[in-house]
This record gives C-alpha cells, structure tokens and sequence, in this order.
C-alpha cells in the first residue's frame, strides 16, 4: 500500500445526476484521519470545514470584467463560484501545509472557461485562479495535466504565452510549442493499455524535466465506454491514471496534487471510479 498522504475532498451541491451519490458513495473514507472533508455549504453546520463562493476580486485576475458580467446573469452563477472556489480553496491548502493533495468536485469544469468567455459547461477556470493566487505567494512553475477527452481551449487561452505554466492536453490533435504547450491526439477508439501508454510517453517524462512546484489534474470521466466522449476506456482506467500522476507528483513536487472534476456524466462511472482516485490519493486500500 502506498505511503499516506493528507488528502483533502472539497465537495459542493449538485444538480443532475451523475454526482447523486455523493457524498455517500465516499463512506469508508471520509472517516480517515488523514482525510479532510470541506463542504460548501449554505448554512452553518458543526463540525465541518466550509468552503466560501469566490469574490469578484479573485475572478478579475484571469477573467475579464465582461465575462464575469455575463456569467452573473446565467441562473448557474452561484455553482460556478462554488466550484472555482473549491480549486482554490484547495490550492491554498496545499500551500499552507494542511493537506498534501486534493480531488476537488465541481459542479462546473474549468478547461473551456479562458480569459473572456466560457463554454461547455465552464464558466471560471479555477486551476488558472489557484495559479495566479499561488504565483502571488510565490510559487513559479506548475503543470497542468488534462485527460478530459475533448480540448481545453480555455486553459491553453490563458497560459499559451506563459512558459512557466506546463500544459499537456489529451484529446483530438497533437501538438507541441516553444511554451510548454503541448497536446496529444487520442484516436476515437482505444485501450486503457494505449491510453496509459501514451500518458507515460507523453506527460511523465516532460512532467519531470519541468519540475513544477504543484501538479493539477483535470480530470474528465468522458472518454469512458458509453459515455458522451467515448473513446473505448474503462472505469478503471481512471484509476491507472490517478497512480501515475500521483507517482510522479510525489517524485517531483512533494506530493502537491490538485485533481479537478471536469466532464462525464455516467453516474455509475462516477461512483466506481471517483472513491477510488481519492483512496489513491490518501494512501488508502480500494473501496
């Protein structure tokens, strides 16, 4: 069994059905001593550590005042806030010592969200927000590791000109820059062995030369058999993968790993797979 780290689970409320089993579904796992739950909540409750909606200040360091505008307007702004405000809470977490690693549940994803406008389902990019609050403490270099099965343009718009932000994006095309850009086609259909392949090829040894001081992972369920990416890959690929990018964020950079929800919708895929990657992430036997 891998060595224990703390890992903290940073939950909100959802609609819909994909996540209707949590935070059930993580019994046997919330109860570890190394595991700390934070609950976006509306109302007080005992016992809990709480998760705040981001304030309009914060946002303003990635996204235009326009498309902040705009999103206030959408009937899912409050979630949005909620879910960005996870990523970060985590992040700050992480950089305070509290916790080692982090799987963070959002109601909306980060990858489509750039710096002025959103789609598919996000609407901020919360890793670019922990990034730049992390930048203003001090931290320099990152790396963003992402296996939702479509591109994440939004990110790329934010960063492409950084080249202290390392970005390698699994999806339809390859390609590759003087930035630390990078993307690498999957084809429509493949196996969990091929997939996992590519990952090792593609992200470890980068990922190692880089040596960022936190890793984040954004993490989409979608490319799983019957789900509305389906690429071929099983529920337990995931799993795989959640091994790999906690191995080498071990190696590289203390443990300092922040995974972040993004697409799927298959609410058995999420049950299986999600208690899973978190007992990964703190060391914990399988579910």
């Amino acid at each position: 069994m891998a060595p224990k780290k703390r890992t903290g689970i940073f939950f909100t409320y959802f609609q819909g059905e994909r996540l209707r089993d949590f935070p059930g579904a993580l019994a046997g796992i919330l109860d570890k001593e190394n595991v700390t739950y934070y609950d976006a909540v509306y109302e007080e409750r005992d016992g809990l550590y709480y998760l705040e909606p981001l304030q309009p200040d914060i946002l303003r360091k990635v996204h235009s005042w326009q498309m902040i505008q705009e999103i206030q307007l959408t009937e899912d702004f409050d979630a949005a806030l909620y879910s960005a405000s996870g990523t970060v809470r985590a992040a700050e977490e992480i950089n305070r010592g509290n916790i080692d690693n982090a799987f963070v549940f959002t109601s909306f994803g980060d990858h489509h969200a750039g710096r002025d406008f959103f789609g598919g389902m996000c609407y901020f990019n919360g890793a670019a927000l922990a990034i730049e609050i992390l930048k203003e403490q001090g931290a320099r270099r990152f790396a963003i590791v992402d296996t939702d099965c479509h591109h994440a343009d939004g990110t790329r718009d934010i960063f492409a000109a950084d080249a202290n932000v390392l970005h390698v994006c699994f999806c339809h095309q390859d390609y590759a820059d003087n930035k630390n850009k990078v993307d690498v086609l999957i084809p429509n259909r493949t196996t969990d062995a091929e997939y996992l392949a590519k990952v090792r090829q593609e992200f470890v040894p980068r990922v190692v030369a880089f040596q960022p001081e936190y890793i984040f992972w954004e993490f989409g369920y979608d490319a799983t058999l019957g789900d509305y990416g389906d690429k071929g890959l099983t529920p337990d690929c995931h799993i795989e993968l959640a091994k790999i990018i906690k191995n080498v964020a071990d190696r590289i950079c203390g443990g300092r790993l922040v995974v972040v929800l993004c697409g799927g919708s298959r609410r058995e895929t999420a049950t299986y797979a999600i208690p899973r990657i978190i007992s990964c992430l703190a060391g914990l036997d399988n579910p």
